[in-house]
Order: structure tokens, then C-alpha cells, then sequence
């Protein structure tokens, strides 16, 4: 690690103070959610963008990221095709899922809470992101990258996304609590 692109408070590594871009093409948004009950079904949004505000006091660090809708995958055509319709994200009319932080608080030397607005088919709720910072450091080409990863769960049907189908055994096809996995690098703008 590069010691001018970190620094550290109360004990804390963090990036340096700025703004940090997301470097999508080494950075991944996952999402897995239930199937018939027992499976999981799994698959990631390539469409994306954003940054993180790092502020010289921590707690009021941002981070603000917009998710292009049709870029959600599976890999299997035909459950894309449906989720991306008015079944469900309807990219007609809500082309972006949007994400804004509300509030940055320090878990314990390397995890933070962050707490923000997602938005999904205009319908705005907070949602808790786990993120861990995992440190910078320079690429082949002298950039400075940071390095994140960060998790949260949330009940789908909060934001308007309730198409199911109820299975004969019992149960529903896909399951309500939808959980997010991020990979993120990003680079000082």
C-alpha cells in the first residue's frame, strides 16, 4: 500500500480526503434472492456508476451510485427479459435504481455502516450497506485505486417489486429479502 493515499484517524486506515469514481470495470454489483423456497438464485447489474466522498471527518463521507436497470443479468435470457419488464424493475419507466448515502458510521478499525436512500420503480427506502475498506493501492500505470467490499439485505417487496407465483407444494417462486454483494475499486478523481 501507498502510505500518501491512506491516512489514519482514531486508529482508522481510510483513503485520503476526495472524491473517488468507481471503477466499474473492476468493480461488480451482485445480487442473489431465493428460488422455490430452497435455491438461490444469483446474478449481478453491469450497468453502473459512482463515487465516494471521502471528507476529512469520516462521518460525513458520501457515496452516490446509479444502477442502469437493463444491465441486470442472470445469465439466462428469458428470466432477463421477464425481470426487466413491467413484472418487476420496469425499465420502460424506471430506467435507473439509484443509491445516496444519508449516513457514514465507523463499526469497528476497517467496517462501516453506511446508511442510504435506494430507490427502485420511484420508491425511495433506506437500506444499511456493511462496507469494509480494504486499503489502496497504485496500479501499473501510477493510478491510485481503493479498494471496498460491502453487503446488505433488503425485503424487495418494500419497494413495489411483488410479482410471485405461489407454488402447489406451498411456498412462492422467488423469495421477498434480496441480498447485494459488492466488489469495489475505485480511483481519485
Amino acid at each position: 500500500m501507498t502510505t500518501e493515499t491512506i491516512r489514519e484517524i482514531e486508529g482508522r486506515s481510510l483513503p485520503t480526503i476526495g472524491t473517488w469514481e468507481i471503477d466499474q470495470a473492476h468493480s461488480h454489483l451482485e445480487f442473489a434472492v431465493r428460488h422455490l423456497m430452497v435455491g438461490r438464485t444469483k446474478g449481478s447489474f453491469t450497468g453502473w456508476s459512482g463515487s465516494i466522498e471521502v471528507a476529512e471527518k469520516p462521518e460525513d463521507s458520501s457515496v452516490v451510485v446509479e444502477i442502469a436497470a437493463a444491465s441486470f443479468t442472470t445469465g439466462h435470457e428469458q428470466r432477463d427479459g421477464h425481470v426487466i419488464s413491467a413484472d418487476f424493475l420496469d425499465v420502460e419507466q424506471f430506467p435507473t435504481l439509484n443509491f445516496r448515502s444519508t449516513s457514514v458510521a465507523a463499526k469497528t478499525d476497517s467496517l462501516w455502516s453506511v446508511v442510504g436512500d435506494l430507490t427502485i420503480l420511484g420508491n425511495t427506502k433506506p437500506v444499511t450497506l456493511e462496507v469494509e475498506f480494504l486499503g489502496v493501492t497504485k496500479d501499473p500505470w501510477g493510478n491510485d485505486k481503493a479498494f471496498f467490499e460491502a453487503s446488505a439485505e433488503f425485503n424487495r417487496e418494500d419497494f413495489g417489486l411483488t410479482w410471485n407465483q405461489a407454488l402447489d407444494t406451498g411456498g412462492v417462486l422467488i423469495g421477498k429479502q434480496v441480498k447485494i454483494e459488492i466488489a469495489l475499486q475505485a480511483q481519485q478523481g
